[in-house]
Order: C-alpha cells, then sequence, then structure tokens
C-alpha cells in the first residue's frame, strides 16, 4: 500500500503533495514500482495534527481518486475519519476505507462502508491525534490492543460490515512508546489470533528515528528493516512511503518463505 498524502503538513515531507497534478504523478509511479493499493488522505493525523474540514478534506482528495481510476484500475483506500468524506471518495472510485479511528470517531462511517459493502481498515489509537503521545500507558500492549481491536470489530459488525471486509492494524505510533512500537513488531503474530488480516504501518516514523538516531528522511534503512520482521511475523499489508523498495522486501520475504516451503517437502 502506497501512501498518498494529500497535505501540506505529513511528518515526512517527502510524501506530501498538495496538487493534483504532482498527486496522480506519485500515483503513476508508485502503481509502476508495484503498488498493489494507494491509500490517498487529506487530513494528517501525525501526533500534535489538528483535524480538517470536511470541505477541504474532500477538496484535497477527490480530484486526485478520480484522475487516479481514469488512469488505473488500482487499488484506491481513502484514508479518512469522515462519512462525508468517504462517501465522496467512494462514489469517486476508492474501493476500501481506512480509518485511524476504528469508526470510533464518526459511527456513522460504518453504516456507509457496510452500505456499499467495501472493506475497511480498523486501526488502533488512543486518544485523537493532537494529543495521543502526550502519556499513552500499558501494562500488556499485545493484550490490549487485541481487546480493544475486537471490541472495534464487534462493532463494525454490529453495522453490518461483513467480516471478510475487515482488515486489522494495530497503529504503530499511535498512542504509543518506543517499548509499545517494539512489542508490537515482536509478538505481531498474536493478532492472528482475531482472524482478520493484519496491515502494519510503520514507514519513516519516530521510534525508528530513535532507534537510530535519525531523523525521517534518513530512516529508509530502518523502515526496510522492520517491513521485513512485520512480514515475518504476520503481517500481510505494509503501508509504506517508499514502495520499490518495500516491493523488493515483500519478493525477498516470499523467496525465503518459498525455499522454506520447498525443504520440508523435500525433508517429508
Amino acid at each position: 500500500m502506497g501512501i498518498l498524502n494529500c497535505t501540506p503538513d505529513s511528518f515526512y515531507p517527502g510524501s506530501r503533495v498538495q496538487e493534483t497534478d504532482q498527486a496522480v504523478q506519485s500515483a503513476r509511479a508508485m502503481i509502476q514500482a508495484g503498488a498493489d493499493i494507494l491509500d490517498v488522505g487529506g487530513e494528517s493525523t501525525r501526533p500534535g495534527s489538528d483535524p480538517v474540514q470536511v470541505p477541504e478534506e474532500i477538496r484535497r482528495v477527490v480530484p486526485v481518486i478520480k484522475k487516479i481510476r481514469e488512469l488505473s484500475d488500482v487499488l484506491i483506500s481513502i484514508d479518512t475519519r469522515k462519512v462525508e468524506v468517504a462517501e465522496e471518495a467512494l462514489a469517486a472510485g476508492a474501493d476500501l476505507v481506512n480509518d485511524v479511528s476504528a469508526l470510533r470517531d464518526n459511527p456513522p462511517l460504518g453504516q456507509c462502508i457496510a452500505g456499499r459493502d467495501v472493506p475497511v481498515i480498523l486501526m488502533h489509537m488512543r486518544g485523537e491525534p493532537k494529543h495521543m503521545q502526550e502519556n499513552p500507558q500499558y501494562q500488556d500492549v499485545i493484550a490490549e490492543i487485541t481487546g480493544e481491536l475486537a471490541g472495534c470489530v464487534d462493532f463494525a459488525r454490529s453495522c453490518g460490515i461483513r467480516e471478510d471486509r475487515i482488515i486489522i492494524d494495530p497503529g504503530i505510533g499511535f498512542g504509543k512508546r518506543l517499548q509499545d512500537n517494539l512489542a508490537i513488531l515482536r509478538e505481531l503474530r498474536l493478532l492472528q489470533n482475531l482472524g482478520y488480516p493484519i496491515l502494519i504501518g510503520l514507514s519513516r516514523k519516530s521510534f525508528i528515528g530513535t532507534v537510530l538516531d535519525k531523523p525521517v528522511d534518513q530512516r529508509l534503512t530502518g523502515t526496510v528493516a522492520a517491513n521485513m520482521l512485520a512480514l515475518m511475523n504476520g503481517a500481510d499489508i505494509l503501508r509504506v512511503h517508499d514502495v520499490p523498495e518495500a516491493v523488493d522486501t515483500v519478493k525477498m520475504f516470499e523467496a525465503i518463505r518459498r525455499s522454506a516451503v520447498r525443504r520440508s517437502a523435500v525433508r517429508e
């Protein structure tokens, strides 16, 4: 999943695109590099960010989605917490909804998704982007995330969203401390107990910068390393800024996995 931030303030400056033509050029490059999904967002949810009003968010994303749909049948995800934005984006050609609030911020979004019968990504987050990193606390981060995501899934299903339309995301960096993010990656396979595909979004995030003592524009190597571990521990979708490197990571992972299967078959 390639990240297409139609915003002026996303945390990684290299991902910001504010003009429709520029966004379409970025989308085309990601598609050519092998992206399976493009995640189009018009509101930054980085720590400390302020919300964007509905009309402005629609203005940022809908023309981009329409243009992408004209040039490709690639899957398009609308990254939003607002039902009005989701409705406009889906009408413009988006295929799924990525909600960082897991339907908590705008419950009618659940009915919209169910009515359209499209997939939804439910991400774990405590608090709001503006204040989520001020003092997050966990006793058992994996157990608590699992329990809270299970509640989000229950709500989604109560809205009429089908089980096979649900994807979960543990929310790396969203109301998490360094040790929490590292524990999520280490124990990610435990989230498979919920029975849903897992998306992981860790591209260039601050925990990588903390570990490596590097600014955001120098975190690609750390991102590739963390993504490989995520794949090994059960991630199904990588949400990334750098599509070519992520595609290579997936290819290497798949080759290693296939070789292990072949070796096991020979032994048997």
